[in-house]
């Protein structure tokens, strides 16, 4: 595939609208084309052992959940890892691509995957997703009556001439017994305000004027974090110990709930890959999980008694890769080889 082919197919996958509007996702280094990907290269961090791995597998564009471009770069040198990245993703003719908060919201992706860990349940997101549009051309709908039609034909030319309206109509309408004209038209923000310093003009000519605010549609099972209810209640002690073994790992730490035991029932949990302090935070649950938390978000939760499981950043993040490896086979129509980085990992050890 040529790598704006594949571009457009991972895109497809997860629409990168979704991506929270702090992050940095998408192509992030493009070589000269045409390019050609016959290898994509799956990781979670881009660190310079995964891509010297990458270079040695022939990868030629590398997926990397985590975008190693955050901040701007200012030059591209020798000095700094993430600059030496870039060089070397050029100088190997490998681009690199990040979804990260995109993978985070989408209903197939990383937040899914965790809440596997709990075993059987049902889930939704904490926070929705919105559709990227709103059902209608504009911001917000703008209604009024006017009763005299000597004046209507001047107020639909100068409405006419504001830019950014659509769907204006006129429609027939009693007015406290009175026969009226009913205006309605859609506005951009920018818009509204013309509309709004036109119709003060003269307020008298003007009667029901209402402003709606157009509301970009939720979509389904769309969102930052999940509220889960498990199928039965589970003990604390037992729901960690299923934590571990989906994500593979000899411990994680915990923080026992105010008034709780590890024998407490666990019925609804609140989680989050990754740092889940903002998305958790004042939601109501038996036990948090994610990757890592402030101190002082942790011992709110507790003083709450919330229990809390912390599993560190990218351990709840990484094992997903090898799910999304078997969907964009799928999804790509097995056109291109795609490998897991084997030396991605958490750069935290229990020592």
């Amino acid at each position: 595939m040529n790598l704006g082919e594949l571009v457009s197919a991972l895109n497809d996958f997860a629409s990168l609208s979704l991506a929270e509007s702090w992050d940095n996702v998408g192509l992030l280094v493009e070589p000269s084309p045409p390019h050609t990907v016959n290898t994509l290269f799956l990781t979670n961090d881009l660190t310079e052992e995964v891509m010297e791995e990458a270079v040695q597998k022939k990868a030629d564009l590398i997926l990397s959940y985590h975008p190693p471009i955050f901040t701007p770069l200012k030059r591209v040198t020798w000095k700094t890892w993430k600059e030496r990245l870039v060089v070397r993703a050029l100088e190997h003719r490998i681009g690199i691509y990040s979804p990260h908060t995109a993978y985070d919201a989408i209903p197939h992706g990383v937040n899914n995957w965790l809440t596997k860990g709990l075993g059987a349940c049902t889930s939704i997101p904490l926070h929705p997703s919105t559709a990227p549009s709103y059902p209608a051309a504009g911001t917000h709908r703008v209604e009024f009556c006017i009763d005299n039609t000597e004046h209507l034909d001047t107020v639909l030319s100068k409405i006419k001439n504001i830019q950014e309206i659509s769907c204006l109509t006129t429609l027939p309408a009693r007015v406290e017994g009175e026969e009226q004209t009913r205006i309605s038209l859609n506005c951009s923000q920018k818009a509204l305000l013309e509309v709004v310093a036109l119709l003060s003009q003269n307020s008298l000519l003007y009667h029901k004027t209402e402003i709606i605010l157009l509301q970009k549609p939720l979509l389904p099972h769309t969102g930052m974090g999940r509220l889960c209810i498990l199928s039965e209640p589970v003990s604390l002690s037992d729901i960690t110990e299923r934590i571990k073994s989906h994500l593979k790992l000899p411990h994680v730490r915990l923080a026992v709930g105010m008034g709780k035991t590890l024998e407490s029932p666990v019925k609804k949990a609140a989680l989050c890959a990754g740092s889940g302090s903002s998305v958790l935070k004042g939601m109501e649950a038996d036990l948090y999980l994610t990757g890592e938390m402030s101190h002082h978000d942790v011992l709110d939760a507790v003083a709450n008694g919330i229990s809390v499981i912390l599993c560190e950043h990218s351990n709840t993040e990484r094992g997903f890769l090898s799910e999304l490896c078997d969907m964009l086979a799928i999804h790509l129509q097995n056109r291109i080889n795609i490998i897991v980085s084997e030396k991605d990992r958490d750069p935290l050890q229990v020592a």
